[in-house]
């Protein structure tokens, strides 16, 4: 396994991490057995980074990542958590509450639903429009006084909120959506992690999906699957953004490599500050994905790449309406 540094603080973790929201909630069907041995085999092969959250599946992904983790030696992973969305019963979203009280409150529950002393990277998942971001990290920085949590983390944030937040913690990462066909985050965003030390945790690194080379317009989705209502699979949108695909299958043929795997490369070129989260559910699909880590782009590679699927040439939204009115990394 390689190793990346995130941003400036020292902390060590694999070159590719594991999203694990898809074995829980979002993606339709899963099957526990499976999911617990992808986990199994993304730590036998040097996979230190595990991400969860407390929404996904409403504590169910937590208590899997905990079972999972049983035996486990507690310094040979990194525990990544979401927390401050907000579910009912039914699974529909409410907003988001991150409120100190709440934060530790959340906090509580996470870690006796992980089985664990501590979280390695504790981060809200939205902002809260309610809640000034400074007592949000202000509660965070109560936590690690206390052992509780060991770094502070941020999701889809924009570049004030990421430096109102640094004033009052240093901010090890910014997990946020990056891929070929997502790149908003290169015009402000990511120089301004850079300036202050930020690293990346890039999550879709695969468009949940839909740049995978594993998509077709035939494919079934059930009602429980994010991608029977994403704008970037409906109608025309998919047409569109299958084609870019089919260019970039191209270019993986003559490398012969797979486009999962060239798409995953093309993110870790982008920089060692960048570590790009698979949400790998099965261990064949981990297998492939760890495939990304063997390919060295050079800059003819990139610049092919680039003319195949330039910046902005996606359609569709990446989430809902609603969806994108609750980013604040998108204002």
């Amino acid at each position: 396994m390689k190793f990346r540094t995130l941003g400036k603080h020292n902390l060590h973790v694999s070159a590719l991490g594991l999203g694990c929201m898809g074995m829980s909630d979002m993606y339709g069907a899963t099957e526990r057995s499976e999911s617990i041995a992808t986990i199994h085999a993304a730590l036998d092969a040097g996979i230190s980074l595990l991400d969860t959250g407390d929404f996904y599946g409403m504590g169910h992904n937590e208590m899997l990542v905990g079972e999972a983790l049983a035996g486990r030696l507690r310094d040979s992973y990194l525990l990544s958590v979401k927390f401050g969305a907000q579910r009912g019963p039914g699974g529909e979203w409410l907003g988001y509450d991150a409120r100190p009280s709440a934060v530790k409150t959340a906090l509580a529950y996470s870690l006796r639903r992980l089985r664990t002393d501590y979280v390695d990277i504790y981060r809200p998942a939205r902002l809260d429009p309610n809640v000034p971001i400074e007592d949000t990290v202000g509660a965070i920085a109560d936590l690690v006084k206390e052992g509780y949590v060991r770094h502070l983390g941020l999701s889809e944030m924009g570049v004030d909120t990421i430096r109102r937040a640094a004033s009052v913690l240093p901010v090890v990462d910014l997990q946020i959506e990056y891929s070929l066909i997502s790149r908003g985050i290169e015009q402000a965003i990511l120089p301004t992690c850079r300036e202050l030390g930020t690293g990346i945790t890039a999550y879709g690194v695969l468009s949940r999906g839909l740049i995978s080379g594993h998509w077709s317009k035939e494919r079934s989705t059930d009602a429980r699957d994010f991608r029977t209502h994403s704008p970037r699979f409906q109608g025309d949108n998919l047409d569109h953004n299958l084609a870019l695909v089919d260019l970039l299958r191209e270019l993986a043929e003559a490398r012969g490599v797979s486009v999962a795997q060239l798409a995953i490369a093309w993110v870790l070129a982008r920089g060692e500050d960048i570590v790009p989260l698979v949400g790998a559910r099965s261990r064949s699909r981990l297998t492939e994905a760890l495939g990304a880590l063997d390919i060295n782009l050079s800059t003819e590679d990139l610049a092919a790449i680039e003319r195949a699927i330039p910046s902005g040439a996606a359609a569709g939204d990446r989430y809902s309406a609603q969806g994108m009115a609750s980013l604040d990394s998108e204002r």
